[in-house]
């Protein structure tokens, strides 16, 4: 009698662990989902600010091989 009085306990606490981290996955999910909206509202921002980072990655690499040649 033992036996099936400990088999529901020990499927209630492995039930139990795997709810926890779906709920930390749907809130990075609608993090994500909200920064894709965005970019997609601001799209002239977003590609001004990604060709204004290129331009400034390339300028400094080129600094840096010229200084160190």
């Amino acid at each position: 009698m033992s036996n099936p009085s400990s088999a529901p306990q020990e499927s209630e606490e492995k039930t139990s662990e795997p709810i926890t981290p779906p709920t930390s996955n749907e809130a990075q999910a609608s993090y994500v989902k909200l920064a894709m909206r965005n970019m997609v509202r601001k799209r002239g921002t977003s590609v001004k600010h990604f060709v204004l980072t290129t331009i400034s990655l390339l300028a400094v690499l080129i600094t840096l091989s010229y200084l160190t040649r």
